[in-house]
């Protein structure tokens, strides 16, 4: 492997400290993680957080070898030693032995910038690397691990971390998400105190309905959105994760996390490396969004397929027609986007079924043929009409999926997950089936569907994948029974194999990651997907909540929000149009609705919204996020804004979040704004019958950001128009 110093982002000196010491730091523009890579030692942690000087680094590493502080723990410790320690790493030898004693034996830089150093266990012919890359314009240090075998027989991996970070005891806040279906992404925050906390995702297929493989640790009091240190942390997985942060009876927290090896110890063949996923690790002095705007820009240009590029606003036919496709319908749905301003249309479930017609969720996935009593012209004739219609075309697939009632599952049910000899154990509709992704044959059968639908429809622009079910029987009709704890790591293999046959392929289709609403939002997923749905719960209110959380680690770019009806179909609660088209714009915009079921009066207030979406659809989707007020802080009131790079331009939101008579809400200052401009205020999507008394005034960014605005708690319409709630989308625009 070739060598070559990367001197913006990779640093060392060395110091003699008693023994020759070795620190390496590897620095991002803002912060600094330091490591002692002494030869023939263990590699120690010595420092992670804001950026160091080289009298720093010094001082640092002399400080800690002396005092006995940080360099007293391993960067990546392992079981054997010291067993009452937490670990990263612990295994099963060939001859049984179950104790480990890494040691360093050298380290280099790779043409990619990464830092590797590698280690051998002192007595077996085991190696693990451990490595560190920071890529250019990036505050993101990735650390992953690389296990290689060259023991006589095959070594067992029992758990097998990405990484393992050190944090000073203090009062230390843990920000992470948690939910369940139509309720994900919501907001916990807890101090961290003497124990345990375990965050981790059992589903085997999706991983982000319930927890989140993501964290922001606060580490100067309880978390704050704009002031104080923090850490983030994000484990790229698209498989099951476990995080824990262990706080024992000493000065540190122990961060670890990676693949969740419950039910996945892993035979480690001789010659075989086991590579972890990337564990994204950030530090911000600016609170809990500075991080936020770390990970996004980090994601926009590293991880998401067409970071680069904004995303259509559409029309998803799901809560308009549900089931009910034809072809009329589609085309009718298709007319009513494109008089409003839209872009694409997307076809979703209930097109497909020759032999079991796909009337409901209980039969036909994995016959991706058209139903043609649905649609006689097929889905070229439904592209003919999207292009009549001047919109783009998108279609619903569940590819990884099947239903015991479906011509695919009668001719391979050695292709679904089963444990062999046992009775299935059955999802949505009493029939859905998880197709074994572990086997090549599925997983050409998968590429198959993309690839026969582009065949026939080179025109396809988007394609919304699908996952409705989790693993619910352990076992693999493919894999040998000495294998079958590796079913949830190589179904996440066979996966990725596929993604990237796809993207490798249709490198410019647009796919949407959903897996029963939110449950695949990862940056584990990302690189082949262009956005996630957020939630199958449209209600505007709930998304508020739901979106705020998601905002920690994604972009607006990646989370597509819809304009859904009312009573919203999840909550049944009634919000006006206004409120849930400004809580759509937050994200990617999109529709959720039977257009033909709107007024002439709702449809004229959305064709205005998706037009003025246009105006700021760049800033949203790729600007700066700063949160303002929290609704979990139940002040009534949730704020936030974004702002473009060069602080010209800022959208800023404001949603009510309670109703109460004589009401006091808080106002709220902004952030971001660049205090010496001078910036002039627009509302988007005005209901009221007067402008607001600011409307066309100009402020400096210094009185913005020290005072905001005030904002009225009502619209200023007509009384038959009145209603309990209120929001306001404010454009502001430095004044040239």
């Amino acid at each position: 492997m070739k060598k070559r110093k990367i001197t913006l982002f990779i640093a060392s000196c060395m110091m003699a400290v008693g023994a020759m010491a070795e620190n390496v730091c590897i620095s991002t523009s803002t912060s600094s993680l330091v490591v002692d890579a002494t030869k023939g030692k263990e590699l120690k942690f010595v420092y992670y957080g804001a950026k160091l000087t080289a009298a720093d680094l010094k001082t640092v590493g002399e400080f800690d070898i002396n005092g006995g502080g940080y360099t007293n723990f391993a960067a990546y410790p392992t079981y054997g030693f010291n067993c009452d320690k937490e670990y990263a790493l612990s295994v099963v030898h060939a001859n049984g032995d179950m104790a480990l004693q890494l040691q360093l034996e050298s380290s280099e830089t790779r043409d990619d910038g990464t830092r590797v150093f590698k280690m051998r266990d002192k007595v077996q012919p085991l190696y693990v690397n451990v490595c560190y890359r920071v890529r250019p314009q990036s505050e993101i240090i990735e650390t992953w691990t690389e296990i290689t075998n060259q023991e006589k027989k095959a070594v067992r991996l029992t758990r097998f971390d990405s990484g393992s970070l050190l944090i000073r005891r203090g009062n230390v806040w843990v920000s992470h998400l948690y939910g369940s279906w139509a309720n994900e992404g919501m907001l916990c925050e807890e101090p961290l105190n003497a124990g345990m906390l375990v965050i981790e995702n059992k589903d085997g297929v999706r991983n982000s309905h319930t927890s989140h493989g993501e964290i922001m640790i606060s580490l100067d009091g309880k978390p704050r959105e704009n002031s104080g240190d923090v850490i983030g942390a994000a484990i790229c997985y698209t498989g099951n994760y476990k995080l824990r942060l262990n706080t024992h009876d000493d000065e540190f927290h122990q961060l670890f996390a990676g693949i969740n090896e419950e039910a996945s110890e892993y035979n480690l063949a001789k010659g075989e490396t086991f590579v972890t996923p990337v564990l994204a690790l950030t530090f911000s002095r600016e609170g809990l969004s500075g991080a936020s705007r770390n990970f996004h820009k980090w994601g926009r240009k590293y991880m998401l397929a067409h970071g680069d590029k904004v995303r259509d606003i559409l029309l998803n036919s799901w809560e308009g027609v549900y089931f009910d496709i034809n072809e009329e319908g589609m085309d009718q749905m298709m007319s009513d986007i494109s008089s409003m301003g839209g872009e694409l249309f997307v076809m979703d479930d209930g097109w497909f079924g020759d032999k079991y017609p796909r009337k409901t969720d209980n039969s036909s996935l994995g016959d991706w043929v058209v139903d043609k009593n649905k649609l006689p012209n097929g889905v070229p004739g439904l592209v003919a009409n999207a292009k009549k219609h001047g919109v783009k075309f998108g279609i619903w697939i569940e590819p990884e999926m099947t239903n015991s009632v479906s011509e695919l599952y009668e001719k391979h049910p050695d292709w679904v997950v089963k444990a062999p000899g046992r009775d299935l154990q059955m999802g949505r509709g009493g029939t859905q089936l998880v197709l074994d992704m572990a086997n090549p044959k599925v997983q050409d059968f998968v590429v198959s569907v993309v690839d026969n639908l582009m065949k026939e429809n080179p025109d396809i622009y988007y394609i919304k994948w699908d996952a409705n079910m989790n693993i619910s029987n352990h076992g693999s009709q493919y894999l040998t029974m000495d294998k079958q704890s590796h079913l949830l790591i190589e179904y996440h293999r066979g996966f990725n194999k596929v993604c990237k046959r796809i993207r490798e392929k249709y490198p410019d289709l647009i796919i949407q990651d959903c897996a029963s609403g939110g449950g695949r939002a990862n940056w584990g997923y990302l690189p082949y997907f262009d956005e996630f749905w957020v939630s199958d719960n449209t209600d505007a209110l709930q998304r508020v909540y739901m979106q705020w959380g998601t905002s920690y680690f994604f972009p607006a770019q990646v989370m597509a929000s819809h304009i859904s009806a009312a009573p919203n179909h999840q909550t049944q609660r009634v919000i006006p149009l206004k409120y849930r088209i400004d809580v759509a714009m937050s994200g990617r915009l999109g529709m959720e609705i039977q257009p033909k079921n709107m007024t002439d009066e709702e449809k004229a207030l959305c064709k205005n919204a998706i037009a003025e979406y246009k105006t700021i659809r760049p800033i949203v989707q790729m600007g700066n996020i700063y949160r303002l007020v929290s609704p979990y802080d139940k002040q009534g009131v949730a704020s936030l804004m974004y702002v473009d790079d060069a602080k010209q331009k800022a959208v800023f939101y404001w949603w009510k979040t309670e109703t109460f008579v004589n009401q006091h809400l808080p106002r709220v200052k902004m952030a971001g704004l660049d205090p010496t401009k001078t910036y002039r205020i627009h509302e988007l999507n005005r209901i009221d019958n007067e402008p607001l008394a600011f409307e066309g005034k100009t402020f400096t960014g210094a009185y913005l950001m020290a005072n905001g605005l005030e904002i009225p708690y009502t619209h200023n319409v007509d009384y038959h128009k009145k209603t309990a709630w209120a929001s306001r989308v404010l454009v502001i625009e430095k004044v040239m």
